[in-house]
């Protein structure tokens, strides 16, 4: 079976390693335009790209597919890579966290199957995983589906569960749910082989939308239950990391603990700061034992460590 493959991030990458190390010919890599990274902001290639050029498969950079683009260097591009696949021999496409939309005329050139983070119809859209969190939902899993127009409305073909632990960051959930993607994908073409793939139309109820994250959502409200917060801040790690204003400087909040608490002091006080008792913080119900931080331009620290420079008794998280 020949795959063509569309992703860009690390998510993807996994699963095209998965399909490459299972024996499929991938003639092609479709992944998003080389984008400006790290301290010196120098151009640098996608995941997908870096292992595609590694092993000596063809790559597709296009800035659009969609041929009707008003701008015209997108819609050359779009041009070229649409004769692109009409003159590549394939039978399937993989996309997986692409990034790119996916017009009719792609679509209707051979099947597109799409590896999507979550249990379909829930959590449609970007970012599935940290949404997942978040909502503070018992699991999510991989939904392997057949891509139509709609956003992730298409046909399930296959559908696994994973738990979310009380301790799951995005960062974690994010390599639990890449490996189980590839996983799923070589079995699903597998079947698809033998003709053996059966596509269930999704329901109509139970669908949410996981809207883009922004970085004005990693602002904290301890005013907010304890709970809450805890979701935020696993949800946003690694990015774009919670954080909340103390003593004027912002620090960003990589992990926390939730602790019940009855205390009459207002949302954000510091309630401790000393090595017997961590970094106690009071929260609208309950509240936070914070476990690692950071201090702009410094290191993800411990708690402990933190303290040593940066005392906080007495001081209100903002």
């Amino acid at each position: 079976m020949k795959v063509i493959f569309a992703g860009t991030p690390e998510f993807a990458a996994v699963a095209l390693q998965a399909l490459h190390e299972a024996g499929f010919d991938i003639p092609l890599v479709l992944t998003q335009p080389d984008r400006p990274a790290g301290r010196g902001m120098h151009l640098q290639p996608s995941a997908v790209k870096q292992y595609a050029v590694a092993h000596g498969i063809e790559v597709l950079q296009p800035l659009s597919l969609r041929t009707d683009s008003k701008d015209p260097q997108r819609a050359e591009q779009a041009l070229a890579a649409h004769a692109r696949l009409l003159s590549t021999p394939y039978d399937v496409m993989v996309v997986a966290a692409y990034g790119l939309i996916l017009p009719r005329s792609t679509l209707d050139i051979k099947p597109c199957l799409n590896i999507h983070g979550s249990l379909l119809p829930r959590w449609r859209g970007a970012a599935p995983i940290h949404r997942a969190i978040e909502a503070g939902d018992a699991d999510t899993g991989i939904t392997i589906m057949e891509m139509e127009e709609g956003l992730d409305t298409g046909p399930m073909l296959l559908i696994e569960r994973v738990a979310i632990g009380a301790q799951d960051t995005t960062g974690v959930l994010h390599d639990k749910l890449a490996a189980l993607g590839g996983r799923m994908i070589v079995d699903a073409l597998r079947k698809m082989e033998h003709n053996q793939l059966e596509a269930v139309p999704q329901p109509d109820q139970g669908v949410t939308y996981a809207a883009k994250i922004s970085k004005e959502e990693a602002a904290l409200d301890f005013s907010r239950s304890a709970v809450e917060i805890d979701r935020k801040i696993r949800a946003f790690n690694p990015f774009p990391g919670a954080h909340a204003t103390v003593n004027g400087v912002n620090v960003k909040l990589w992990g926390a603990e939730v602790m019940e608490a009855d205390s009459k002091a207002p949302a954000g006080k510091v309630l401790a700061a000393d090595a017997q008792h961590g970094i106690v913080v009071a929260c609208g119900t309950g509240a936070l034992r914070l476990t690692a931080l950071q201090k702009p331009g410094g290191k993800r620290l411990p708690a402990a460590e933190f303290i040593k420079g940066f005392p906080l008794e007495n001081l209100t998280f903002e």
